[in-house]
């Protein structure tokens, strides 16, 4: 049984019969001759075309056009366009100054028809409804002999009920500023099955929601299934306009816009925004129309060769490079066949115009999917990788710059604005990646790649791709660069700088390959993926292992150095492959240097290990003890030395486990030292020098003859600013060591008596290392400058400065600032700059230690002169990182006290921590048991309230901020009165209608308001007199209130006191108690 169709009604059938007439009528009366139509210059006709296209018409100047177009050239909307009055007349060859003006039609006939029309109008209204009426009586029995079950029809009023109740919970959200929890309630709502009408107003809500999340691709797609329900919905179209304004698709925003005011003619807030949006289309129009001359006059004179060398060819390098950074530049370039005429800059092999082009090339890729893929696709994504390996750095450097925007684009899709034609190219980024992948991996064995190209691949590798965030459950890039390339990747770990091999490669070649190596074994999820990796490695040492002769040997025993560095896990299994320890122990008695070279530092790496360590010790220490007195190679003895020194550091800070004799480290260290000063050894040698200074800096007495010796500290602090990065982590080490700054906890005296009465071993602290000599050793440290030195190597581009070594330089920072007259220093020498990206990339404990860090300069500086211009912003993000339950009570409190700080300078950086997310964090601790905790939650509250949103939350019904506000106000505490108090002087002055609400919250109020006021305090007994002047201007009947208490005498004293804010506070409380009528004035004053 199916529904009857509806037959249309007479007003249907009137209505189009009427409309046909009027049509035909204004049809009949419009002239088209030439002569009439120039009469009306301004408009642009509507076009019905042959094939049924259609063109609208509009009316001249439209807002793309200057206010001088204001005439419509061919007068037809298909090939119509806006000119000039002069372009008019000279096309339709008239004088428009010599023809009459328009005529109005003003005639009786157009009344006529209109009043006929309207009657026509109501009669076919009154038919309809008569028709509507009888069919429904005529449906009603049909209806109800087809309607389904009892409970089927009373579920449908419990489900719109649910919807109905489910939107308003998501109103009062809003209201309120949790758009989070909006989106859920408008979420489920449309999950319960809403009518069309309802889905149109929760999507246009979802929509709202979005729109001040900042989420403007989502906010797009909300309304516009809005609108798809109803075409009609203003409030949608204009949200909409806005979504895709914010990513700037301004031409597709002005047509809802346009469409906006013609529904809504009288609203201005359409109107406004319309006018905006013009001018910036107009803007952008004019600036996209000056910049195509330019760029055909750019890549003109670069592309002339007798501009050779020029400088005017290198200032047209320059500009073009800074319009790629713009993204309507970069749009402009890319669609003047900019690509190609790249390509052709970079067949010059000409270094500036190889330069000029790659830079260009990360403008047109940066963020921009389409881009990406139309440049691979013109450059070729091999051609973009070969230039990796050319011999020039800076050349290697602008192309790893480029494929690593290249990657990122590929894999985030776009994140801004001018999309240009996006769905012309259909991408697979996994495809796109995994060649760019594999180009990668063939260039790092390819013969002929310098050794700075391949660092740079290798980095490539680092950053692409391991996961970000083990959240993440994909990890299929990772198996497949293991399956496909890690024997590319230990070829290039077991590649010999001296003698140069068949790869050439540089001194951080090795450890950028541990690296990756490390980040690809971390990246593994199960025993089965680490099972492989550990066989994939074992059977590439083999192949080199056996049967190989000596070189074979040298190559796998310098591959499991590599693997010793990263994934030591590997490098241990490797080390116990047959016949490999005993080849280095053979090996380290050659009388080749190269060979030695190899067996001594696979040795220093296994003696690193736990695991290896005492088999070293008990077989190895005579081995290096006789290398490091009998060679005369000071390559060889210096990394005999590191073996030595550690072996000799295994027993870590305990002062009580002595490896070797007494004073035999302070000789070792001190031979470390004159090495690490000698100018003449190379970096690369030199920097085991610093290794072993890493190892023997766990020795407190080392420690301080090391940060006496200024010519070693000034070394070590050259050495980590040299291109030998690989050097890095050993300083960081030495530093943390220098400054106890490794994690230390007291150990408990009872347990202490407990293991000494268990006979256990109990680990003893050097008497060095106590709080006076570290903090005497941080003063020598900030001296010799290792706050410049630090900040150097926190901006280092390598894969050498891992997440472990950003810890590190963490914990020195915080070791650093500890004292309150240190910081100065380390402000001055640029320390909040560095701490600002440790802070928000590395390790948990990493970024938790340079949060706090930043906290405590924040707290004792001004931040604006910590932090100059748009950087104090990046600070807020890391301290509300320390309101985490996880963070440690010392911790919560210097975050609040430097929010605290931060919220009293601007209202942008109280919108900032409300971003966020703060508030509730910050609220939470004003219950905290530790007082000066709850102090400084409230402090930083007070300060906040200067906020609307803050301020709405407290005038919100159903909370007890405000109570706790006044209940705050009348502790012992008296910082805590002070802050309260404070905050509640901000909040009754800013938001009157609280006020009304004190007297409500508590019954003791009165009482805390005299005891504000007796306050022996000055500043309690400011702030107790400001908020009763505020509740005595808000209102007659709580003055009265106060008045008829002791208040009355308490302000009456106040008032006779100096000239002070507290004196003409209390005279205007009583100057509005005398206007109101509620006290006499003193007439002994008068």
């Amino acid at each position: 049984m199916g529904f009857q169709k509806r037959r249309p009604g007479p007003l249907m059938t009137g209505l189009l019969v009427g409309l046909l007439l009027l049509f035909s009528w204004m049809t009949f009366a419009k002239s088209t001759s030439l002569s009439a139509l120039a009469h009306y210059p301004n408009l642009c006709q509507t076009t019905q075309e042959a094939d049924g296209r259609r063109y609208p018409g509009f009316f001249c100047p439209r807002l793309s056009d200057t206010p001088e177009e204001a005439y419509c050239c061919h007068l037809q909307a298909a090939g119509g366009y806006c000119c000039t009055r002069e372009e008019f007349e000279a096309l339709y060859q008239v004088n428009l100054s010599a023809l009459p003006p328009p005529p109005i039609l003003r005639g009786p006939g157009a009344l006529l028809a209109l009043g006929l029309y309207s009657l026509l109008l109501v009669a076919l209204m009154t038919a309809d409804l008569v028709h509507f009426c009888s069919s429904r009586g005529r449906g009603a029995g049909r209806s109800r002999s087809r309607l389904g079950s009892p409970s089927s029809s009373a579920a449908r009023p419990l489900q719109a009920s649910s919807v109905e109740q489910l939107r308003k919970e998501g109103n009062d959200l809003f209201k309120c500023g949790d758009y989070e929890g909006a989106l859920s309630a408008y979420t489920q709502a449309l999950d319960l099955g809403a009518t069309p009408l309802d889905q149109a107003i929760l999507h246009r809500n979802l929509a709202a929601c979005h729109l001040k999340l900042e989420d403007y691709d989502k906010a797009e797609t909300e309304a516009s299934k809005a609108i798809e329900k109803d075409g009609g919905d203003v409030k949608a179209l204009y949200r909409r306009s806005q979504a895709l304004e914010k990513l700037g698709r301004l031409d597709q925003a002005v047509l809802d816009l346009q469409r906006c005011v013609s529904l809504e003619p009288k609203n201005k807030v359409f109107q406004e925004a319309l006018r905006n949006i013009g001018g910036q289309i107009q803007e952008k129009v004019r600036y996209m129309s000056s910049t195509d001359a330019k760029v055909e006059q750019m890549f003109r004179i670069l592309l002339d060769p007798e501009e050779k060398g020029t400088e005017k060819k290198q200032k047209a390098s320059q500009n073009l490079v800074v319009l790629a950074r713009e993204d309507a530049g970069a749009e402009k370039i890319f669609r003047s066949n900019g690509v190609q005429l790249l390509q052709r800059l970079l067949d010059t092999g000409e270094t500036d115009l190889m330069l000029a082009a790659l830079r260009t090339l990360v403008g047109i890729c940066s963020e921009h999917q389409s881009r990406t893929v139309a440049t691979l696709s013109v450059l070729g994504t091999r051609r973009v990788v070969s230039i990796l390996g050319v011999e020039n750095q800076a050349v290697s450097l602008a192309a790893c710059h480029l494929l690593q925007v290249i990657f990122d684009a590929l894999k985030e899709g776009i994140k801004k604005g001018f999309r240009g034609k996006e769905g012309a190219i259909i991408v697979d980024p996994a495809r796109e990646l995994k060649v760019l992948i594999s180009n990668l991996l063939e260039l790092l064995t390819e013969i002929g790649v310098s050794g700075q190209g391949r660092d740079n691949a290798l980095t490539l590798l680092i950053k692409m791709v391991p996961r970000k965030s083990p959240k993440d459950p994909n990890n299929s890039l990772t198996l497949w660069v293991i399956d496909q390339g890690l024997k590319k990747i230990l070829e290039v770990g077991g590649s010999l700088q001296d003698p140069p091999g068949e790869l050439a490669v540089t001194a951080n070649s090795r450890m950028s390959a541990s690296i990756l190596l490390s980040k690809l074994f971390d990246d593994l999820k199960c025993d089965a993926e680490r099972e492989n990796f550990h066989r994939l490695c074992e059977n590439y040492i083999k192949s080199w292992f056996e049967g190989q002769g000596l070189a074979g040997k040298l190559r796998a025993i310098q591959t499991v150095s590599c693997l010793l560095q990263g994934p030591c896990d590997a490098g241990n299994r490797a080390l116990e492959l047959s016949g490999v320890m005993e080849s280095v122990i053979a090996l380290c008695a050659s009388e080749q240097e190269e060979e030695q070279l190899v067996a001594v530092e696979a040795l220093i790496h296994a003696a690193g290990k736990a695991k290896r360590a005492s088999f070293i010790t008990a077989n190895g220490v005579s081995l290096l003890k006789d290398l490091y007195k009998r060679s005369e190679k000071d390559s060889i003895r210096i990394r005999a030395l590191v073996g030595l020194c550690k072996l000799g550091s295994a027993g870590g800070t305990d002062f009580s486990m002595k490896q070797f004799a007494e004073g035999s480290t302070l000789k070792l260290a001190k031979q470390c030292r004159k090495w690490l000063c000698n100018d003449q050894i190379d970096a690369g040698t030199r920097r085991w020098a610093v290794e072993g200074l890493a190892y023997l800096t766990f020795d407190a007495d080392v420690k301080e003859e090391f940060v006496e010796d200024e010519a070693a500290l000034k070394a070590l602090f050259q050495l980590s600013k040299s291109e030998e990065r690989s050097v890095l982590f050993a300083v960081a080490s030495a530093l943390v060591n220098c400054t106890n700054s490794y994690d230390y906890e007291e150990p408990d005296p009872k347990m202490v008596e407990l293991a000494k009465y268990a006979k256990q071993h109990v680990p003893e602290q050097h008497p060095k290392d106590k709080p006076s000599f570290v903090r005497a050793r941080v003063k020598k440290l900030l001296a010799a400058g290792v706050v410049s030195a630090m900040t150097c190597m926190v901006k280092t581009e390598s894969p050498v400065l891992t997440n472990s070594c950003r810890e590190l330089l963490s914990r020195v920072f915080l070791a650093l600032v500890e004292e309150v007259e240190d910081r100065g220093t380390v402000v001055a020498q640029g320390g909040g700059k560095a701490l600002l990206p440790l802070a928000l990339e590395g390790t948990d404990t990493g970024q938790t230690k340079a949060a706090q860090a930043l906290a405590k300069l924040t707290i004792t500086s001004n931040p604006e002169m910590t932090f100059p211009g748009e950087r104090i912003y990046e600070v807020v993000r890391p301290l509300v990182s320390l309101l985490h339950l996880n963070c440690s009570g010392l911790q919560n409190f210097e975050a609040l006290m430097a929010l605290t700080n931060l919220a009293g300078i601007s209202e942008r950086l109280r919108q900032k921590i409300l971003k966020e997310k703060a508030v509730p964090m910050i609220e939470g601790y004003m219950f905290e048991e530790h007082e000066m905790i709850r102090r400084a939650a409230t402090e930083c509250i007070c300060n906040l309230a200067m906020s609307k949103e803050v301020q709405d939350l407290f005038e919100a019904q159903g909370n007890d901020r405000l109570k706790l506000l006044v209940l705050y106000s009348g502790e012992d505490d008296e910082l805590l009165r002070r802050a309260a108090a404070g905050g509640l002087a901000m909040l009754t002055s800013m938001r009157p209608s609280l006020c009304s609400r004190i007297p409500q919250v508590t019954t003791h109020w009165l009482e805390i308001l005299q005891a504000l006021l007796l306050s022996p305090n000055q500043e309690l007994q400011h702030r107790g007199v400001v908020v009763v002047l505020n509740m005595v201007e808000a209102s007659r009947e709580i003055a009265s209130t106060l008045m008829e208490s002791e208040v009355l005498e308490i302000l009456s004293v106040l008032a006779k006191g100096e000239e002070d804010p507290i004196t003409r506070a209390a005279a205007a409380c009583l100057g509005k108690s005398v206007e109101y009528g509620l006290i006499q004035p003193n007439q002994d004053k008068k």
